[in-house]
């Protein structure tokens, strides 16, 4: 199925030529090249011909390296040897999963119901396996010199399964979706401190223009996320499961809260295959819920009931240990940003002294941490939701444990006598109880008398938010801007955005992190990332003691399933061998 390009030029943004020049000194790596460049509008094809061009150039020696990916325990067998020349069609991809609660798009906060989802609705800007963004639904975007203007330039042809055409009324209808308080969408957090409805422009069916409060780099990878998947406009009316009309390469059969989602086919999917024809090769995917133990999902690959595990928030080191060294089962690493974090609501006592949260910080024993949780399969990290692999890291000296000073900072505080919490854990997460009980032993000695108040990992995320004291677990995002504006900011009343868990509020925070957003040169924004990951550390409401490697795991015989370290199944050219 042909999709008519209106737009085949590169976009040639003032800020471009000196991205080459940082590359050209060394300055910046590929990726970083790659990552900022196709972000200002210049496509990937051309941002590969000029590095083509360069040839090899030495790594930057200012910046920190990003954290290696681990290599797969198990790789799949040689595709040369065992698999077809070309992709196979047809199949059922059986696949291990949750199938949460799930009506609004715009309001997903757990990743299986997007996984499952992002086949039948899509985003407007996907970010691969490599960190790198491209366009989705849309074929290019354009921003603006200062960065304020972004336009949107969408593909043509696409329709819906439903037959209706994708337009510029579904993005912009979307996108206020985003926008409203009363949904709570996780994108009000990425999205909601620079655009506002009324400056969403429809300039034609086609072309969206965004009319920015502040500069904003990341525009694109803001369009990639759990809940960022296009509607229709004309046939969503608050529950998607009513009128699952997207442009993806399925169509929705059934979703059965608890029990499975069915994905069927599509014939007429506007992307073509190696073959010429439409994608998808496999004819479905049936997603099967399979509770919270570890051992159902493992026992369940194992037997080859399924072909993949869509671990989501459900991934455990004890998938990673049983399936390791098991033939025929791939177990792709990836370094990531996911992570556990220790998050204290700054607004309700005795959190919201900063003594009291930073002795509790001061409590963890962060190597012991990693190596009795997740088996050493990460690395430690200081307390600010910026991982090494971002590209806005600030590398920092890694806070010690000590209960010593952990017990004067409460003293100070008013707890001569130590003080009795409560943390809420989910039993889902064996690594998290694991961390609990570390934390709780651990802090013993500075006076914390802790109680884990356990419970599934349903009902934890029931009272994520709520709780004074918890321990959540965060998936990765490509960019530390991303994750901070998620997750650590406040609305222009003052009022921390949806998916502020702690309640933690810090205008000067706020203040850097925009500035932060809309600085072009990787260098500088890494200055600013130092003061941000500072505050963060020395008044933030989180511990963050470990980032976990991800792993991918299916049986040898899917192919072309990239390793991706957000743990998204990006399966529209999967296939099944033989």
């Amino acid at each position: 199925m042909a999709i008519i390009n209106r737009r085949k030029r590169d976009v040639t943004h003032p800020y471009i030529p000196e991205l080459k020049d940082l590359y050209q000194q060394g300055r910046i790596t590929r990726r970083e090249f790659l990552r900022n460049a196709t972000l200002l509008g210049m496509s990937f094809a051309g941002a590969s011909a000029f590095l083509a061009a360069c040839g090899p150039t030495a790594e930057p020696t200012q910046a920190p390296a990003p954290t290696q990916a681990p290599e797969p325990t198990q790789v799949p067998e040689p595709t040369a040897t065992t698999a077809p020349a070309g992709p196979i069609r047809g199949g059922t991809l059986r696949i291990a999963s949750r199938v949460q609660k799930m009506a609004h798009p715009s309001q997903i906060s757990w990743a299986n119901a997007t996984h499952q989802m992002m086949h039948v609705a899509q985003f407007l800007a996907i970010t691969d396996e490599n960190n790198i963004t491209h366009p989705e639904l849309l074929e290019s975007w354009e921003p603006s010199e200062d960065l304020q203007t972004w336009t949107l330039n969408l593909r043509q042809g696409i329709k819906h399964n439903n037959g209706d055409e994708f337009n510029a009324d579904d993005v912009i209808f979307t996108m206020k979706e985003w926008l409203k308080e009363d949904i709570g969408s996780a994108q009000f957090g990425v999205v909601g401190g620079y655009v506002s409805p009324e400056n969403i422009e429809r300039v034609d069916d086609y072309t969206v223009t965004l009319h920015l409060s502040r500069p904003e780099l990341a525009v694109p990878e803001h369009l990639f996320g759990y809940a960022a998947l296009v509607m229709n406009h004309r046939t969503f009316e608050g529950d998607f499961l009513k009128a699952p009309h997207g442009t993806g390469p399925y169509t929705l059969e059934s979703y059965s809260e608890g029990e499975r989602t069915l994905l069927k086919r599509r014939e007429d999917y506007w992307r073509d295959g190696v073959d010429g024809k439409p994608l998808p090769y496999l004819d479905a995917m049936e997603w099967i819920d399979m509770g919270e133990e570890a051992s159902a999902w493992i026992a369940a690959i194992q037997a080859e009931e399924v072909h993949f595990l869509d671990l989501g928030s459900a991934a455990s080191p004890d998938h990673y240990q049983a399936l390791k060294d098991i033939p025929g089962i791939t177990v792709g690493g990836a370094a990531s940003a996911r992570t556990r974090v220790l998050r204290m609501r700054a607004d309700l006592e005795p959190w919201s002294d900063n003594r009291v949260r930073q002795a509790l910080k001061l409590c963890q024993n962060r190597e012991k941490i990693l190596q009795l949780a997740y088996f050493g399969e990460g690395v430690v990290g200081h307390d600010t939701h910026v991982y090494p692999g971002h590209p806005e890291y600030c590398e920092k000296p890694i806070p010690p444990y000590d209960p010593d000073k952990a017990k004067q900072l409460l003293i100070d505080a008013g707890y001569p006598d130590g003080l009795d919490v409560s943390v809420a854990v989910g039993t889902g997460w064996p690594d998290i109880v694991s961390y609990a009980e570390v934390l709780k032993e651990d802090a013993a000695p500075a006076g914390f008398n802790i109680t884990l108040d356990t419970m599934p990992n349903s009902q934890y995320w029931d009272i994520w938010n709520q709780v004074g004291l918890g321990i959540t677990s965060w998936a990765h995002r490509p960019l530390g801007t991303m994750m901070l504006n998620l997750a650590y900011t406040s609305d222009a009343e003052g009022n921390p955005v949806p998916w502020n868990e702690t309640y933690w509020v810090d205008p000067e925070f706020d203040e850097l992190l925009a500035k932060a957003s809309g600085t072009y040169d990787v260098e500088e924004r890494r200055k600013i990332f130092c003061e941000l990951e500072q505050i963060q550390m020395d008044r933030g409401s989180i511990g963050v003691p470990w980032w976990q490697n991800t792993w991918m795991i299916f049986l040898n015989s899917v192919m072309d399933l990239p390793v991706h370290p957000s743990g998204f199944p990006l399966l529209e050219k999967s296939w099944l061998k033989a």
